[in-house]
């Protein structure tokens, strides 16, 4: 397990901090050694070393993690263990525990994050609904009793201008507020794209009783950005066309995310033993403008025919997403005889609502009497914008998908002896999906249910080293209808991992190594032909190897590894009438890496009353699908990276970076050979961060 920023921990003295348990809601009071499962937590330390702004940047720290398809940089999307969920939809993620990240609000920005937990392997006996790979929970900072404060300013390559505030105030004993705020605007290596984001979250504290406290937590977040589909490979070739090209048009204007969240926790101990936690979460989010962006259908498309007209299509899209969560749990301590058992028992609903209305310009299939202002085409490697008047959009789709979904769980740990422990667990989930075209009034309705148990072992070898397996099924309703109108089966996945966690140097250095192996049953994939609906691809499997540690190395080093070999492959023979492709079992899932490392090393030194902070760091991605269903890959990548923080004050701290140091040319993710995100080229900032 990695863990950057501990929740509970013992100081020895100013440069060792031992772990000594994970106190997290919802998934019990555990020591890392206890838990089943390989965990690596990316706290508020190694979110400051690199310079994080996003959520996407701190999970690119986990080796396990893999980026997908990015929707134009609107909105997070990422695989954990090889396994991605609906392509159609940004990827969910935990909040405080609750499955509170759906919608379309724009990418996370790390302003309210205080550590960043991927929860890998079996979680769905807990959280359900879930990947088998693995559950990404954002720990948001929250109120407490500590007055103090923080502020950040920061300036950097490509017109870049960032401020985010925290400031947390106790008001007297029973109740407590944290304000926190950011603004950034800035410009890219992307011709004419440009962004500007801004957020306010504060939390609330208000302590009913001595064993009772009420949080509110408010999201409130603006985006604006340039929808940008990257570059294109011509005849499946990538680096003809320079990186800085934009082939969409600034006529579109950008296109604006909001989120609006809201989050009711109330905590009580009825004992030392038992307590209780029980929460809510709402969340409306909306997404709306319009894009230029490339036809993929080659019939339409002149770019195989002269190698740089490019004829793109042109979309306006409304997405608007309400999510409402609610959640219960008890938490308690028994002995049966010789045996401890440590249960939760919890019960959640979850309501979603998806509504997408698109409306498209699309090129007609090219002939000899087609002209370049009737596909839409802009020359890919000298490309004026504006040359032809905007398309006029028409009607495409408009839809409404609902998801209602109860679940009820339990989970037992029981010490069987001081070294051998048992994890039980099972969750029962009742779901139902109904979906609404709303142009044609058609429509459907589905109801799913099942259990989904969990079992896990762990022993303690040795004050060193600990041993662990874990087996867990899972279950997910997938949203949304085939074009036709058909919905689909839900998705069903079984996860199993062995491993063992690694305790060195008195536990000044932490690790685990783990091999895991996930399927899954009737997978969906995006249909590109018809925007806003999916298509079945049948079954998947991901098997894999791990290995992370983090840390202080002797010399006052510290250390952050991480290394992930995923196989990830279709499992069944699946024909795309849309595009005559025809999916074989042991094709690779797209966007998926086989060997991913991130390792990072930094050592403080002492200068005078000042201390200066050196590090660098190597990521390395490898070869990838970047097309379904042919042999379109994205190339491996390898980026270096040199940061310094210089103390000049107890609270006044001066920070500088340089990413992609060696200036390569890289690509990040793909949908198609025409979709393909191009990675930033060389780039520098500079921080100033006071405390208060």
């Amino acid at each position: 397990m990695m863990l950057a920023v501990p929740a509970t921990a013992e100081t020895l003295d100013d440069e060792t901090i031992v772990v000594t348990g994970q106190r997290q809601a919802y998934r019990g009071d555990f020591t890392v050694r206890e838990t089943p499962q390989a965990l690596t937590i990316i706290g508020q330390q190694q979110l400051d070393n690199n310079n994080v702004t996003r959520l996407a940047d701190a999970l690119d720290l986990s080796a396990s993690v893999a980026r997908q398809n990015n929707f134009g940089g609107l909105w997070d999307s990422y695989a954990v263990r090889g396994f991605v969920g609906d392509e159609n939809l940004p990827s969910g993620y935990l909040v405080n525990g609750f499955n509170g990240g759906r919608g379309f609000g724009g990418t996370r920005d790390s302003a309210g994050i205080e550590r960043v937990e991927v929860l890998k392997g079996p979680n769905a006996a807990l959280f359900g609904r879930g990947e088998p790979g693995g559950t990404v929970n954002i720990v948001t900072k929250r109120a407490d009793f500590d007055t103090r404060g923080r502020i950040n300013l920061l300036a950097g390559s490509f017109d870049r201008q960032r401020g985010d505030a925290d400031v947390n105030l106790a008001l007297g004993d029973v109740a407590a507020v944290r304000l926190i705020g950011f603004y950034e605007d800035a410009a890219s290596f992307r011709d004419t794209v440009r962004s500007n984001r801004y957020g306010f979250l504060p939390s609330f504290l208000i302590k009913l009783g001595d064993r009772t406290s009420l949080t509110y937590d408010l999201e409130l977040t603006r985006q604006e950005a340039d929808f940008d589909r990257g570059t294109v490979a011509i005849r499946g070739v990538l680096g003809l066309v320079p990186r800085e090209n934009f082939l969409g048009e600034p006529g579109d204007g950008p296109i604006e995310a909001d989120a609006t969240g809201h989050q009711l926790q109330l905590s009580h101990e009825f004992s030392d033993a038992w307590s209780l936690l029980i929460g809510s979460h709402y969340r409306e989010t909306r997404l709306e403008g319009f894009s230029t962006e490339a036809e993929l259908v080659a019939g339409r498309q002149r770019l195989g025919r002269d190698g740089r007209s490019l004829s793109r299509q042109r979309r306006s899209r409304l997405y608007e997403g309400e999510h409402f969560a609610v959640r219960g749990e008890v938490a308690g301590r028994f002995d049966t005889g010789s045996l401890q058992h440590r249960m939760l028992i919890g019960a959640d609903f979850d309501s979603f609502d998806n509504s997408q209305v698109v409306r498209r310009f699309r090129p007609p299939v090219i002939g000899a009497a087609t002209t370049p202002q009737a596909s839409n085409d802009i020359d890919i490697l000298n490309p004026v914008f504006g040359r032809f008047p905007l398309p006029i959009t028409a009607p495409l789709t408009n839809r409404l998908d609902e998801q209602r979904a109860f679940g009820a769980y339990v989970q037992d740990q029981i010490r069987l002896t001081d070294r051998l422990q048992v994890r039980l667990g099972v969750r029962y989930d009742n779901v139902r999906v109904t979906t609404r075209d709303r142009t044609t009034a058609a429509g459907g309705e589905r109801r799913f249910s099942r259990l989904s148990p969990q079992a896990g072992i762990v022993f303690e070898a040795s004050d060193a080293v600990s041993l662990y397996a874990a087996y867990g099924q899972g279950f997910r309703a997938n949203l949304g209808a085939t074009a036709g109108g058909a919905l689909f089966d839900p998705e069903v996945t079984k996860a199993a991992e062995i491993g063992t966690k690694l305790s060195l140097l008195d536990g000044a250095l932490t690790g685990t190594m783990s091999g895991f192996t996930l399927s899954k049953s009737n997978v969906l994939a995006a249909d590109t032909a018809n925007p806003g609906f999916s298509v079945p691809i049948g079954k998947a499997r991901s098997r894999g190897v791990e290995f992370e540690m983090a840390g202080k190395l002797p010399g006052a080093i510290d250390v952050w590894f991480s290394y992930a070999y995923v196989d990830a492959e279709a499992r069944a023979d699946v024909f795309d009438p849309n595009f005559s492709l025809a999916i074989r079992a042991g094709d690779p899932l797209i966007n998926i890496p086989k060997h991913s490392l991130n390792a990072q090393l930094s050592r403080a030194f002492s200068i005078g009353d000042t201390k200066l902070t050196l590090g660098g760091g190597v990521q390395h991605v490898g070869e990838r699908s970047g097309e379904v269903a042919t042999s379109f890959v994205l190339p491996a990548y390898t980026l270096a990276r040199l940061f310094a923080a210089w103390r000049v004050q107890e609270n006044v701290e001066i920070f500088a970076d340089v990413s992609n140091l060696f200036n390569a040319t890289y690509y990040t993710n793909s949908f198609a050979q025409l979709w393909v995100q191009p990675g930033t080229p060389r780039a520098a900032s500079v921080a100033l961060r006071l405390s208060l």
